[in-house]
């Protein structure tokens, strides 16, 4: 994939949950980034990415899954304006703007939802990738929570939540 003019964004169904897999299993066993048992079985992850979420979403490029996100509203009643979101690229494609792609996306899609605000609320300070990208969006860091997350390499570490306004995208 080099082309993102190439890559479709469309709501996930349940036949994508085999492409979907593959991608949860690799971020879940890893560790690294999303607060998740590593253990987690397949078909307890596939619901909490598949149905759990408001809405979920994949990326597709000729027919093959390449990544995929979900939307969830952060916290109910009084801050139910703002929306939470997850990402995963699958290996292949990552470091070609399919993240970038696909939160564009799904900032449109959370408008459309009727969300104000998109908050993330433990991004792994080690994932500076992703730091820098959200950085980069315009998230702005709001919180800082002191070894929040134990990375299976580097031990505990920092995580940082970020937040974005979403009336000016």
């Amino acid at each position: 994939m080099t082309d993102l003019a190439d890559i479709s964004v469309r709501p996930a169904r349940a036949d994508d949950a085999e492409s979907i897999w593959p991608m949860l299993r690799g971020v879940i066993r890893g560790g690294e980034s999303f607060a998740i048992d590593r253990g987690l079985t397949r078909d307890r992850a596939l619901k909490m990415w598949l149905e759990a979420p408001r809405a979920t979403y994949v990326t597709e490029h000729q027919g093959e899954v390449l990544g995929t996100y979900y939307i969830n509203t952060n916290h109910p009643g009084g801050g139910a304006h703002v929306c939470n979101c997850g990402y995963i690229v699958a290996p292949q494609a990552r470091g070609q703007g399919l993240a970038r792609a696909m939160c564009l996306h799904s900032q449109a899609e959370a408008r459309k939802l009727g969300y104000l605000a998109m908050q993330f609320n433990l991004v792994v300070t080690t994932n500076t990738a992703a730091v820098h990208l959200w950085q980069d969006m315009g998230f702005d860091t709001v919180g800082r929570l002191p070894r929040a997350f134990d990375h299976p390499r580097d031990g505990l570490v920092d995580a940082l939540v970020m937040m974005k306004w979403l009336d000016g995208v």
